[in-house]
Parts: structure tokens; C-alpha cells; sequence
């Protein structure tokens, strides 16, 4: 195969005959091949793509070998190795040639075949409102995005706002709640000193009273003369 694409280079360079054939898209085109051989190839050249042998058609036998299983459903033979495109659409526009399948290599006059002018205009045209489709669908989407992206931020702020407001609330009430327990502990400390310090004022006003009691029964001793 590579021997053949490259014979096919060789040739399609030396040659410069080409004919032009009009169609329209979907219809069907037949292509006559001007060599008179038993066997012939027919190669399909769509630049910047290397040429592609599409079938090879034999004058004892009416179908012809397809060497691209896909080439089944778009290319037939007709008598005299004529070429048949069936629905023809843009992937089939190109040189078409035939060439012998002995040596020397002879090939034949290509033709080329393309849309008429009408069709490229309607092509062409569509082609331009597509685009427009796509530039408008891309705006949108930019617009979507950007405005999706806005959201995602403001959602992000308020639920960081609802974060440390929730932790900030958990803080004060454990320190409210610190600070009541420290006040209750101080309140019963306080209290508890109360009652030991009115406990020794009790212990101090009886000790006070049985000092007064001594010095009364010791005076009254000392004024106790003996008796004569």
C-alpha cells in the first residue's frame, strides 16, 4: 500500500489535467474512467489528506474489492469501471482518478468534484450562523458562569457569617456560664467565711465572760479577810 501511495504521489504531481464536475449535496455522481484496462484502481484525493484507494473494480466480475469496508454504503461500479458516488456530501468532495493495476503505472484525467456556487453561498451561510450559534451559546455560558460563580461566593460569605456566629455565640455562653460558676464558688466562699467568723465572735464573747467571772471571784476572794 505505501508503494502504491507513493506511485500515486509521482503521478498526481506530473499530471496537471483536471476537470471539474458540479453537483449538488445528496444526489448521486457518476465518474467515467478513461483507461482501457481489465483492472483498474480508484483513488480519492482530498488535500491536505494523502491519496486513498477506494476500491478496485474488475472488468470479469461486477463487484468490485472494496478496500475500506465504509466505502461499501458511498462508492459503487458501474460498466466500463465507471465510478458512481451515492448521497454525495462534503466528505466526498476531491480529485477522483483511476489508475491500472500493472506496470508501468498509467493514470488517468482526474476530475474534480465540488458543490455548484448556489450551494457553497447556502454552505457558507450556515456556516457563519453557526458560528454566530456558538459565539452567543459561549456568551451565555460566560454569563452563567460568572454569575453561578457570584452566588457561590455570596453563599460562601453567609454560611462563614452563620460560622462564627454560631462559635462566637458557644463562646460567650461557656463564658457566661464560667463566670456564673465562679460567682456561685466566690458567693459560698464568702458565705462560709461569714459563718467562721460569726462562730469565733460567739467564742470570743464567751471567753470574754468567763474572764469578767474569774476577776469578779478573785476580787471577791481578795476582800474575804480571815476571821479573827
Amino acid at each position: 500500500m505505501k508503494i502504491i501511495q507513493l506511485q500515486l504521489y509521482v503521478l498526481i504531481c506530473c499530471r496537471a489535467a483536471v476537470s471539474d464536475q458540479l453537483t449538488d449535496p445528496g444526489s448521486n455522481v457518476t465518474i467515467n474512467c478513461d483507461l482501457e484496462e481489465d483492472e483498474v484502481y480508484w483513488i480519492f484525493l482530498k488535500t491536505p489528506d494523502p491519496p486513498t484507494v477506494i476500491l478496485r473494480s474488475m472488468s470479469t466480475t461486477q463487484s468490485p474489492f472494496y478496500l475500506n469496508k465504509t466505502s461499501r454504503k458511498k462508492y459503487s461500479v458501474q460498466f466500463k469501471h465507471r465510478l458512481v458516488i451515492n448521497n454525495v456530501t462534503a466528505d466526498e468532495l476531491g480529485v477522483y482518478y483511476c489508475m491500472n493495476t500493472d506496470s508501468p503505472p498509467k493514470l488517468s484525467n482526474s476530475t474534480r468534484l465540488h458543490f455548484t456556487e448556489s450551494t457553497q453561498l447556502t454552505e457558507c451561510h450556515n456556516h457563519t450562523a453557526v458560528e454566530f450559534i456558538d459565539d452567543q451559546n459561549q456568551t451565555q455560558w460566560k454569563i452563567i458562569i460568572i454569575i453561578s460563580a457570584l452566588m457561590n461566593g455570596l453563599l460562601l460569605i453567609a454560611v462563614i457569617g452563620l460560622v462564627k456566629v454560631f462559635v462566637v455565640g458557644n463562646r460567650k455562653s461557656a463564658e457566661e456560664s464560667q463566670l456564673n460558676t465562679d460567682l456561685l464558688q466566690q458567693n459560698q466562699v464568702i458565705e462560709e467565711d461569714q459563718e467562721q467568723l460569726q462562730y469565733a465572735t460567739m467564742d470570743f464573747s464567751k471567753l470574754r465572760r468567763n474572764i469578767r467571772s474569774s476577776q469578779i471571784n478573785s476580787t471577791y476572794a481578795a476582800l474575804n479577810l480571815p476571821k479573827s
